[in-house]
């Protein structure tokens, strides 16, 4: 069975948390065991999807994303939240949540 693609994933029911990072990133480094916890405290009530800037030009393209960490909720398809910088682990959750 193929992986689901960026569109299938982010047109979902559940809320899509999107992770635009790269590996240079020393915020995106330390974003990585918040993003463990709050993946472990949703449970199955949302996803949180990694996709490197620097792998997926396009995708940050199109976005717009100018800064790494940048988070992007995404439900249905539509963008339903966003932020850059690192986030706390409640934030992530609560956001997360609210929109399950």
């Amino acid at each position: 069975m193929s992986r689901p693609s960026f569109r299938e994933l982010i047109n979902g029911e559940k809320p899509v948390l999107v992770d635009f990072y790269a590996t240079w990133c020393g915020p995106c480094k330390a974003m990585a065991p918040v993003l463990q916890e709050v993946s472990q405290n949703i449970g199955d009530k949302g996803t949180i999807i990694k996709v490197d800037v620097d792998k997926n030009p396009q995708i940050a393209e199109q976005l717009q994303v100018r800064g790494v960490p940048t988070f992007v909720l995404y439900k249905r398809g539509k963008i339903i939240w966003r932020q850059s910088g690192a986030q706390s682990a409640f934030q992530l959750q609560r956001v997360i949540e609210e929109n399950a």
